[in-house]
This record gives C-alpha cells, sequence and structure tokens, in this order.
C-alpha cells in the first residue's frame, strides 16, 4: 500500500503504544520501516500484546511515562523531533470512567492538553497531529442513523464525555494556534474495536476468550445494544491514511468518523452468536444486571465524509472481523508465534 510506502523512513510519536491497538499501530509502523518512539504507561493487562511480541525491542524508543506528566512528555518530543504525532493515549472503558471520574478526565482531557502544548512549544514541530477520540463523543439520542460529524458533541458517561472534551480541546488548538502554523491536525471518531490481543476487561471479545479459556458460557451484559464493530486493522490503516494526507495537503485536516458499513452495526448478542459459531462448542447467555450504569443503546456512525474525501471503504467485514480474532487467539492459546500472526493479518489486509 502506498501508505505504508509513505511511513518507510518517518519519524511517527505514538502515545498509548502499549495499549491493544497501540501495540498492533506499532507493528504495522515497524514493518513499514518507520522510526518509532512511543509515549505510554506500562501495559495495564497481564498478559499484553506489547509484551508477548516484545515490541519495545524493534521501536526506536519505548517512553514508560504518564501523558499527564508535562515536562517529561515536553522534552520527550523536544528530543525526538518527529514528523507525525498519533495520540491514542487514553482511559478508554465506559464501565472504569464511573469508578475513576477524575482519573478519566485528568488523562483524556488534560491529556490531551499537555500533548497539543507540548507541541506548540516546539521549535520544529511535527506536521501532521492525529487525536483518536471515540464514536462516543456525540450526544446520543437513541435513533438509528449514523452520526454525523457536524452533530453535537455532549458524551453521557465521563469517559464519553471527557473524549467529547478531548475533540474541543483539539478544535481550540487548531483555531487559536495551528492554523497559523505549518501543522494539520484532525481528530477521528471510531467505532468499537475487535482483535486478537485485546486482554481489556468490560469489552465483549476478551469476555469471550476468557469464557473459552475457562470453559464457561460466555455472559453478556447488553445483548440488544447496536455499536458499530470493526477488526482493529480497520480503524488504524485509517489513521495512518489520514496522517499521510493531512501531511502532504493541510486542507484535508478535519474531523472523520471511522467506522464500519452499516450492514456490519450490529447487536453485541449477534456479534457473540457470530463468535460462537466461529469457535465452535460453547454459548452464551444474558447476564442479569440490577443498578448497572447507563450505557446507549443504539450507536452508529456516518462514515460518507472519509469514504468521499479519501475514496476509503471498510476492507473486512463483521464476519472476517470475528475470524481473525480467533484465528490470532487460537495460536496465542497453542503458544505459536504471536509476532508471525500479527505479521501474516497485516499483510493480508493490505494485499
Amino acid at each position: 500500500m502506498s501508505t505504508l510506502n509513505f511511513y518507510n523512513g518517518k519519524k511517527v510519536f505514538i502515545t498509548g503504544h502499549t495499549g491493544f491497538k497501540g501495540s498492533w499501530l506499532t507493528k504495522i509502523l515497524i514493518n513499514a520501516g518507520a522510526i518509532v518512539t512511543g509515549y505510554s504507561l506500562e501495559p495495564n493487562t497481564t498478559p499484553n500484546i506489547f509484551g508477548i511480541c516484545n515490541l519495545s525491542k524493534h521501536m526506536h524508543s519505548s517512553i514508560i511515562g504518564d501523558i499527564r506528566d508535562f515536562d517529561t512528555l515536553k522534552k520527550t518530543l523536544d528530543e525526538f523531533q518527529p514528523d507525525i504525532v498519533i495520540h491514542l493515549a487514553a482511559q478508554p472503558l465506559v464501565r472504569e470512567s464511573y469508578e475513576l471520574p477524575k482519573e478519566t478526565y485528568e488523562i483524556n482531557v488534560m491529556g490531551t492538553v499537555n500533548l497539543l502544548e507540548s507541541i506548540r512549544l516546539m521549535e520544529n514541530p511535527p506536521k501532521s497531529i492525529l487525536n483518536v477520540t471515540t464514536d462516543k463523543v456525540y450526544l446520543n439520542k437513541e435513533w438509528d442513523k449514523g452520526y454525523e460529524e457536524d452533530e453535537m458533541l455532549d458524551g453521557f458517561d465521563p469517559y464519553s464525555n471527557s473524549k467529547s472534551c478531548s475533540e474541543l480541546v483539539t478544535h481550540s488548538y487548531i483555531n487559536s494556534f495551528f492554523n497559523n502554523m505549518n501543522i494539520s491536525v484532525s481528530t477521528a471518531r471510531a467505532g468499537n474495536v475487535i482483535g486478537g490481543g485485546d486482554f481489556a476487561r468490560d469489552r465483549i471479545i476478551p469476555d469471550c476468550f476468557r469464557a473459552v479459556q475457562n470453559k464457561k458460557d460466555i455472559t453478556v451484559r447488553n445483548p440488544n445494544s447496536t455499536r458499530p464493530y470493526q477488526h482493529v486493522l480497520e480503524p488504524l490503516f485509517a489513521y495512518l491514511m489520514i496522517a499521510q494526507k493531512q501531511y502532504e495537503n493541510k486542507e484535508l485536516a478535519g474531523y472523520y468518523n471511522v467506522g464500519p458499513n452499516d450492514s456490519d452495526c450490529i447487536t453485541t448478542g449477534t456479534l457473540v452468536k457470530l463468535f460462537c459459531d466461529s469457535w465452535g462448542g460453547i454459548s452464551w447467555k444474558q447476564e442479569v444486571q440490577i443498578n448497572a450504569a447507563h450505557e446507549a443503546n443504539f450507536l452508529k456512525l456516518n462514515c460518507n465524509k472519509l469514504k468521499s474525501v479519501f475514496s476509503w471503504e471498510p476492507r473486512w467485514n463483521i464476519n472476517e472481523a470475528i475470524i481473525k480474532s480467533c484465528e490470532w487467539t487460537k495460536v496465542y492459546f497453542d503458544n505459536g508465534d504471536i509476532s508471525a500472526e500479527m505479521d501474516r493479518q497485516i499483510q493480508e489486509y493490505t494485499r
């Protein structure tokens, strides 16, 4: 792909590189010949994909640092002098945001402020910046049409709302500072991602794999909730495309939804059934919850802007996404070569 060729030799700075999406993105960029520096906390799960693949040994630098630590973050950026910055660092879980609202806002809002302020003060700032937020930034009206980029931002729970705030911080820095500098900035609002290597709690596909491992039925909190599910490689390659295109043409910078086609916006119950069919020999049941925290029932994205501006289309439908997730996990359960399996899936996706 021309996108991968573009990144050969480029200096790319990733925040949150030790997480699920960050690890896959780091793997893609290393394979493409990019010079990658990551800035993140230690992986927050054991096991974790970052450690399994020993990615730190293949990067230019893997900095263990807190996005809330302005001085260390600025020092790292000044030393690395990146061409491109992709901001993934976040507290990413809705249910955890109810448990830790203050920390969620500190990470997701002030973390974004610290990053953008560090870049504003750089003598030679990066040319392209992408802030990855979420499909949950919108004021959710529980309607069945996909949200467009000009819809009102007002996430309900602390996670979603903090990501709405991160969007607004980015908009302010663009208007106040970056429009007058040679810096292109976009935000990407991605849907729910699935794929091999996600070990987080309170995510449905990791819960499925844990049930398989423990020989138990899968329990599903909200089987009737609709989400824009997609394989992790879908948004990651979209992020890389946006960062590349705005690097080459500042007029392409903007706010982009990144999600699947409408046919792949399915209920959680349907997703789990697809998983059970793909894996075989396992079933699921609904978990009865009392006084459960609020979660949206219906959420879908309209991705026509991304499609029209960049002639972009999703490559793997939801069935393929489930199959690839199962293939990865079977290699993991068999103590196989996870790094090689990731390479195989990346190559298959880009073929």
